[in-house]
Parts: C-alpha cells; structure tokens; sequence
C-alpha cells in the first residue's frame, strides 16, 4: 500500500539513524505546508470567483502550475526528467481527473455557487472517511475503531447536509456538490498507490495539472464561460496567483510526493486541521456565518477524523510483519 514512516530492513536508503532526521523532517515540512496553505486555498478560491469564471479561473490555474513545475524540473534536471511512458502518462490523466478535476475543481464551482468556504473545507475533512470505505469495500478490513470512527464521521457529515439543506443563504446543490467532490478526490488518493506512475512524484503532480487544467479550461469554455482578464477586480487576480503558485505548485506538489513518502493515514490529517484554518479565515475576512449546526457538525466530523487516524497509525517496525508492502 503506503510506504511505513519508519526506517524499513527492506529499503536500505532508509534505514540506520542517519537516513531517518532527514526524511522525517521532510515529512514534517510537507505536512505544515499541506496544514496551512491549503486550509487557506478555501478563502482564495471564494475570493477568485467573485469575479472570475470557476472553471476556467481553475483550469487556467492548473495549467499555469503545470507549466512553472515542469520549467523548475527541466531546469534542476533536463527535459528527460519529464519523459513518462503511455501508462504512465494514463495514470496521470486518471488522478488529473479524479483530483485537479472532478476534486478541485467541483470545490471551486460550488463556492462559485455560494457554498462557504468554512462549510466547504468541513465537508472535504470527510475525505479520509471515504478513503476508509474504500479500502473496506477493496476487501482490507480496518480496525474496528476506525470502523466506528468513519460511522461517527458520516453521521457529522449527514448531520451537516441535512442542518443546510434548508439553508437559503446559499443553493444546497453546492453542498452536495462539494461532497461529490471529496469522494472523487479520496478515491484518487486511495487509488493513485496502486497505479502505475513515475518514479518522480513531482514529475506526476506536473501531468495531473496539465491534463486537469487542459480539461477544466476547456470544458468551462465549451460551456459558455468567458475568459475577460480586464474585467476582473485585483482581489481576484491576487487570489488566483496565490492558488497558483503556493496552492498548486506548492501544496499540490507537497501532497503528491507525501502519498508517495508516507503513511495515507497520516496524510490525512491535513483534513482536520484545513477546516480549522478555513473558518478561521472565512470569519475573519469575509465575515462568514459559523452557526451551531456547523460547529457541532464540524465538531463530530473532526472528531471522527481523528479517531480514524489513530486508528490506522502504522505501527513501529517492532510490531509490523516483516512482509510489510512499501512504495518505492
């Protein structure tokens, strides 16, 4: 599945306490970068959409990404750094689908809708939920505390769902939507260990956002969307030039390469500290509502996130079986 955060016998380049500080302080670092950026990519998006378009403002943004990580590449590297194969590049197009796509960009149509971006980032704490249904539902049978902790979780999630369904400062489909666009994420996150990819996961981040931006860009402008870039106010250029450059190239590439470095597990966590940052912001700068509903909703959500966490903490090599199964 996920490569174990310990050192491992099997992966020599890990092993023996000088490898271990160094990795462990990488991790460290691509965490807090996942923690507080992308809790605040909730904010920039609301704020883009004020005056731009959600699915070509989105694609354009992925695009742009794609093309600064692939030119930092090239330069560290050579242009044969981004050579892929044609199975590796069809992965690639199915998580620039299942993430930048169906996952971030639903997200940025529904807060185009209306949708909160405390609410939102809420809701897509639900993701490491809905990666544990999947592994149940693939046939690996998860401790019973995790079990217990996703039921809690989907409760938190129905609870907030069914306390906004008859919320009219904002149109329910954009709630819904932004649940359909968590499940589409974690399945990707669930499944990109299981794809054939190259061996550089920043060379994957670049090929996810291309082909996510190229598809969002083009299917907001067979749409009807129009892309006007002197009738947009400056809040929303700025707020698109921060998605780009420390939301997609940034963070997005600090994801991709923490699915590839560590436990899912402990990926996750992301998923209850975003909401956090998002509400906190939302409050503080857009002066959106944090009614009852959604603190007890968030609450139970979180809550339910964090036990499943625990849950599937790996465990120390000590107690692992020494057949354990790492990504290289």
């Amino acid at each position: 599945m996920v490569a174990d955060l310990h050192p491992d016998t099997a992966n020599p380049e890990s092993a023996g306490p000088a490898g271990r500080p160094p990795r462990l302080l990488l991790i460290g670092i691509a965490l807090a970068t996942v923690y507080l950026i992308w809790g605040s990519t909730y904010l920039g998006i609301r704020v883009m959409v004020e005056d731009m378009p959600p699915l070509v403002a989105a694609g354009t943004r992925f695009l742009l990404a794609g093309v600064l990580l692939a030119g930092v590449l090239s330069l560290r590297g050579g242009w044969r750094r981004l050579r892929v194969d044609r199975a590796q590049l069809a992965s690639c197009a199915l998580l620039g689908m299942l993430l930048p796509v169906l996952g971030q960009g639903m997200v940025t149509v529904a807060e185009s809708g209306g949708a909160p971006s405390g609410l939102t980032a809420l809701l897509v704490a639900g993701v490491p939920l809905w990666v544990l249904l999947y592994r149940r539902a693939s046939g690996e049978r998860p401790a019973r505390a995790a079990v217990l902790g996703a039921v809690v979780g989907f409760v938190g999630l129905a609870g907030l769902l069914i306390a906004n369904g008859g919320n009219t400062g904002f149109p329910f489909w954009t709630v819904c939507l932004v649940v359909f666009a968590t499940v589409a994420w974690a399945f990707g996150s669930w499944y990109q260990p299981r794809l054939r990819l190259p061996r550089d996961p920043f060379v994957t981040t670049v090929y996810e956002m291309l082909i996510g931006g190229a598809v969002l860009t083009a299917v907001g402008l067979g749409s009807g969307e129009r892309f006007e870039p002197a009738m947009y106010a400056a809040g929303s250029w700025i707020a698109w030039a921060y998605l780009v450059v420390f939301g997609s190239v940034i963070a997005f590439s600090a994801y991709v390469w923490l699915l590839a470095s560590a436990p899912v597990s402990l990926v996750a966590t992301y998923a209850y500290v975003n909401p956090l940052v998002a509400l906190l912001l939302g409050r503080l700068i857009l002066d959106e509502a944090v009614t009852a509903p959604i603190v007890v909703g968030g609450a139970v959500v979180l809550l339910a996130v964090a036990i499943v966490v625990k849950a599937e903490r790996p465990r120390r090599p000590r107690d692992a079986p020494a057949s354990e199964p790492t990504v290289q």
